[in-house]
């Protein structure tokens, strides 16, 4: 695939714990601002981690009508909003070209905290209490359903769960469905909605959630010596991405390119990273591979950039080894210092962040890098945002069961 057949992003829709949509989100990240807050959705005070990045002030009954919010799940309605943003800010109209529009919307989490809900009901009140939409509003490809049904897109529809590297995945599943002639538009991204009891006290009892409750704007902290864990999160990212023909035809404009990437597997741990990096610089390697896109070229890297301290430690050995002396030259920051790790619509967020970068030439900063770790020796953006131009960057993620996906995108 030469540049000019690269696919083009052409519209961008989010939701995060810094706002209600994309340009919100943005203004939100390059001012370094936080949405961790005290968790709200459930009575976290028996817990040891009481904070979390939270979507606020979304009303799912205004946004799609009682009927429909009430049969939904969490994690599709965010999707859902999230996707109708995307179609709005690309001036896409589906329905003439309904047959050849795909969505490739992932979660990891899906409808956990319907499922507890339900569960609950069940337990306490019999089968005649659980929910007759429990089962169908839950499951992991619903997100991607309902955005089809929402926009009346009758192409594929996939819904691939790649852990936290689910929104990345999806990106490049566009990527594919447009090269494999399947879609000339894919309406790809990420949402989770997963801030529930059982969830954070899994988590708790595994061990890699910050618990510090008591600065909450200040608990993410990537590649900071004082790290502690990450912060869970909810939201949505949703993008429209489209062949550079069916982009040209209706005369759109475009974010940027999606020009390759590539997917590793650790093949180590259920949740630990593989502690050099390997299989995570080889993904690194074999994105830039593809896309033609030399190390000293990159302008920016959006790191997965979680807060733990393996994950930390082994995302600098895979950049640092991927890029040798490039670097001690490329831009490095994480999104997830804000809002907290987003699971499946993660990854999404960093290709938004990366895009977004390239249009304004700005770099967020990963805040509450005030101690930056000796190990993660990289050029951090750290505390305020950097003025500097991209032309190209990618985008890591690496999730629970060692999977690696990294994506690479080149200015339009």
């Amino acid at each position: 695939m030469t540049a000019t057949d690269e696919p083009l992003v052409t519209g961008i829709g989010a939701i995060t714990p810094l706002g209600l949509d994309a340009p919100t989100t943005w203004r939100g990240l390059l001012a370094g601002e936080s949405g961790v807050v005290p968790i709200s959705h459930f009575d976290a005070s028996g817990l040891p981690t009481r904070i979390a990045g939270e979507v606020r002030g979304f009303d799912p009954v205004e946004q799609l009508g009682a009927k429909r919010a009430h049969r939904s799940a969490r994690f599709s309605q965010l999707a859902i909003v999230a996707a109708r943003e995307a179609v709005a800010d690309a001036g896409l109209e589906v329905e003439p070209v309904a047959e050849r529009v795909a969505v490739a919307v992932g979660c990891a989490v899906a409808g956990t905290p319907e499922s507890e809900r339900n569960i609950a009901a069940l337990l306490d009140d019999g089968p005649k209490a659980v929910s007759p939409f429990y089962v169908a509003s839950t499951i992991p490809n619903m997100a991607a359903c309902e955005v089809a049904i929402d926009l009346g897109a009758h192409g594929p529809v996939t819904a691939t769960a790649l852990a936290c590297a689910t929104g990345t995945y999806a990106l490049l599943e566009a990527q594919r469905l447009i090269a494999a002639g399947e879609a000339d538009v894919v309406i790809a991204g990420g949402a989770d909605a997963g801030i529930n009891e059982a969830m954070i006290a899994g988590l708790c009892n595994m061990g890699p959630l910050s618990e510090r409750n008591d600065d909450p704007a200040g608990a993410s902290r990537p590649f900071d010596l004082d790290r502690d864990g990450f912060v869970f999160g909810e939201g949505a990212v949703v993008m429209v991405v489209e062949s550079a023909a069916h982009a040209a035809a209706r005369g759109a404009e475009a974010y940027g390119r999606i020009a390759g990437g590539a997917l590793t597997a650790d093949a180590f741990h259920m949740s630990a990273p593989e502690p050099s990096g390997t299989y995570a610089r080889r993904a690194i390697e074999l994105a830039l591979e593809r896309a033609a896109i030399e190390p000293a070229e990159l302008g920016y890297i959006c790191a997965h950039g979680t807060a733990t301290r393996a994950n930390d430690t082994s995302e600098s050995k895979a950049i640092r080894a991927a890029l040798g002396e490039a670097a001690d030259s490329v831009p490095v920051s994480s999104p997830k210092s804000m809002v907290g790790h987003l699971i499946g619509a993660a990854g999404a967020l960093s290709a938004m962040t990366c895009l977004l970068a390239m249009r304004d030439s700005a770099l967020p900063p990963t805040i509450n890098l005030h101690s930056p770790d000796p190990e993660c020796d990289l050029d951090h953006v750290a505390l305020v945002a950097r003025e500097a131009p991209v032309r190209s960057a990618i985008a890591n993620a690496f999730g629970f069961g060692g999977q690696n996906c990294v994506i690479a995108l080149r200015s339009p």
